[in-house]
């Protein structure tokens, strides 16, 4: 960084990502983000959502968020969608295509992606 513009140009970029991360909307997606769902991928997992629910214009909608430990470390990398009066959706064992498909099908469109769902997957 060479001056302060340019440092209020990065804080410009951002702040739409934090303002996903960071909102109050009534959907929230929630990223496993504990040692076993880094190691298993679900950095560019987080990533994808981000840039999707932001690219999708969904921001005012939709929270991306990352917690610790889900519990089934499995299956990760896990992500929680909770939807107020609608039951909790599990997706598990993703990936950064399987994130963006999740968001053009699922938050944009309304419709659960089940064959990526934890009642889907079969060892």
């Amino acid at each position: 960084m060479k001056s302060l513009a340019e440092l209020a140009a990065i804080r410009e970029r951002m702040q739409s990502k934090v303002v996903i991360r960071e909102g109050t909307a009534n959907t929230r997606v929630v990223v496993g983000m504990a040692t076993c769902g880094i190691a298993a991928g679900a950095r560019p997992v987080l990533n994808a959502f981000v840039e999707g629910v932001s690219k999708e214009g969904l921001s005012d909608k939709i929270t991306v968020t990352q917690t610790g430990c889900i519990g089934i470390c499995q299956y990760e990398p896990v992500v929680e969608i909770y939807e107020d009066g609608k039951e909790k959706v599990t997706y598990v064992k993703l990936d950064a295509e399987k994130a963006a498909e999740i968001v053009e099908k699922h938050l944009k469109g309304g419709n659960v992606v089940t064959e990526y769902t934890i009642g889907a997957y079969k060892n």
